[in-house]
């Protein structure tokens, strides 16, 4: 098993691996079988940290990626940190929402659904997965605290916030002496570092841990897209709606991590997960797989943990986002 090492998830009592899966391939590019080799890979390489939401599943329809993914772990359920969403458009299986998602009415419908299809008597860590402009932010976290409460679920956390929104969160649940959120999963990668002007450091100052999405920005930061050679057949960004991803300035950026790389030795995943992984705040990378060997290569990715003077040199060749005044 390839050395992991684990953090502590904000201000919480849940410690999960520095790398963790995330689940949205489970019924969109995985049946069954493929799900339960990606999960096992993922138990015996030592991640603790599942993530998916109600609305994952793609051809295999919403609700799918939680089913397999409760099937695959079965007794082994008590080993993860299990997270999920709950507030995307599941187009009625929850019964009609009138696009309040964050209500407290929806909440317990969702919740109630989500753990008949992860075949488990409580969620780890509950995320709202994004705010929905109706619903005062109150009433939503009201609602998430009777479930802590009620044992159904462990702790909660927000995604696709603002800065501004985390901050308010925080308030609100401390004014309230309520159950605050302890993660922020929001877009961060070395390539998309927009965060860092207002998310991150209201994350951090509120006690929130950083929990990234599309870490490896959609493929390019595993080295298979480079500057002037073809893109590989049947890849993530060969067609369709995520091929605008390549432009001519991601690219370029590429061919600098890759010089960056070379000159220490590691490789260009080493330097997406590991160099993410060593940013402020930064609880856990979560990156997909859709085969068990790219499990095995993300784990051992955030096994390189860059110096100070890395993290510098890293800096010079991607610009950190400039703090908001």
């Amino acid at each position: 098993m390839t050395d992991v090492t684990y953090r502590p998830l904000g201000n919480s009592g849940l410690v999960v691996s520095t790398i963790g899966l995330g689940c949205n391939n489970f019924g969109m590019k995985l049946d069954h079988a493929g799900t339960k080799a990606v999960v096992d890979a993922a138990l015996d390489a030592g991640i603790t940290l599942f993530d998916t939401a109600d609305v994952y599943g793609g051809q295999a329809g919403h609700g799918a990626s939680e089913t397999l993914l409760g099937q695959a772990l079965g007794s082994r359920r008590d080993e993860i940190v299990l997270a999920t969403k709950f507030g995307m458009d599941m187009q009625g299986a929850n019964g009609p929402d009138w696009g309040a998602r964050g209500s407290r009415r929806y909440i317990r419908r969702a919740v109630e659904a989500s753990l008949r299809r992860l075949q488990t008597d409580h969620i780890d860590l509950y995320q709202y997965h994004r705010p929905d402009g109706v619903t005062p932010l109150e009433e939503t976290l009201a609602a998430l605290h009777e479930l802590v409460v009620e044992g159904k679920v462990v702790a909660i956390g927000s995604s696709n916030f603002a800065g501004w929104q985390i901050a308010d969160a925080a308030w609100i649940a401390s004014t309230s002496h309520s159950t605050p959120f302890i993660s922020a999963q929001n877009h961060y990668s070395l390539l998309e570092r927009g965060i860092e002007a207002e998310v991150r450091p209201s994350a951090v100052a509120h006690g929130v841990g950083i929990l990234p999405f599309f870490p490896l920005a959609n493929g390019l930061l595993t080295g298979k897209y480079r500057k002037g050679h073809p893109v590989p057949a049947g890849t993530r960004l060969a067609g369709g709606r995520f091929s605008a991803w390549l432009t001519d300035d991601r690219l370029e950026s590429v061919e600098r991590i890759a010089a960056y790389a070379e000159e220490r030795g590691i490789s260009i995943l080493d330097v997406g997960i590991g160099g993410l992984a060593a940013q402020p705040g930064v609880a856990s990378v979560i990156a997909g797989a859709t085969k068990p060997e790219q499990v095995t290569a993300n784990v051992a990715a955030a096994a390189w943990h860059p110096t100070a003077d890395d993290l510098a040199a890293l800096d010079a060749i991607l610009p950190p986002a400039p703090a908001q005044q």
